[in-house]
């Protein structure tokens, strides 16, 4: 088969694989998994580094996201539009997107689960996934929920990160050894005098991994807080629907890679 056929084909997979992303998102947001989802589209922009060639970019990022819950648990799904205006195979109108439902040990038993400050155990069973690069993870594991005055939820999850890429051999990002990933995440609202604040965000730990190539993947640590203003309620009286403020991205081994972002972005996010 020559090349450009074989090249053809190879985008003509990975479009039907957006486009089957694509609408399994669309299915989560229009019938939300429980009987309380709460669905946001947030903006970022910032100056963003491409780890593989050491060049940043001014890059767009529109995220659709979903929380919702269920009689047994919760789901918590985004995917990310990436386009940062270079064509160099790094977020060219690309996407990304992660899914982590869950089943809760303690709604499972009906009782209370834990004690003190833990609030719950959960079992959870991730799913992140690529667009260009071809990355397909799995992660299952637990989530300890946390009872902290201050914070409407404060989370942390100990999972496996099985690789499930298609490969180099199909025009992907190489396959690499299993790993495991430890993730806190959380979201606080408060007042300062008549205005409003979200406080939000995660941040994550990925364990080193070798690839096909026989390559080095190093750990990662990456931070994502985000903070916003309810610019609804103070110029629209219309409370916690639009937040503007900054997202803080650090990266540390960006990707596996020895690099590094450590970056503001413009945030905006409108809350369904």
């Amino acid at each position: 088969m020559n090349s450009g056929r074989t090249q053809t084909i190879m985008k003509s997979t990975k479009a039907l694989r957006l486009q089957g992303w694509l609408v399994a998102a669309l299915v989560l947001v229009v019938v939300p998994v429980g009987a309380a989802a709460q669905t946001e589209f947030h903006y970022q922009y910032g100056k963003l580094t491409n780890p593989f060639s050491g060049t940043r970019a001014n890059t767009h990022i529109l995220t659709l996201q979903q929380a919702s819950s269920w009689s047994l648990g919760d789901s918590f799904f985004f995917v990310d539009f990436l386009d940062d205006g270079v064509a160099d195979g790094f977020n060219d109108m690309d996407f990304y997107g992660e899914w982590y439902p869950t089943v809760s040990l303690g709604k499972l038993t009906g009782g209370t689960f834990g004690g003190g400050p833990l609030r719950d155990i959960a079992l959870v069973g991730g799913i992140n996934f690529g667009g260009d690069a071809d990355v397909l993870k799995w992660l299952p594991g637990l989530r300890l929920s946390w009872s902290v005055p201050g914070f409407i939820f404060l989370n942390t999850d100990v999972t496996a990160f099985i690789d499930a890429n298609s490969g180099v051999g199909e025009g992907g990002a190489p396959r690499t050894t299993d790993s495991f990933m430890v993730d806190v995440s959380w979201g606080a609202a408060f007042d300062i005098g008549t205005q409003s604040f979200w406080f939000t965000g995660h941040m994550e730990y990925i364990g080193a991994t070798t690839d096909e190539l026989d390559g080095d993947v190093r750990r990662w640590i990456l931070v994502q807080p985000q903070l916003g203003w309810d610019v609804g309620k103070a110029l629209a009286d219309s409370a916690n629907q639009l937040f503007l403020g900054v997202e803080y991205q650090y990266w540390w081994n960006k990707l596996g890679v020895d690099a590094r972002d450590n970056v503001p972005q413009l945030w905006v996010m409108w809350r369904l």
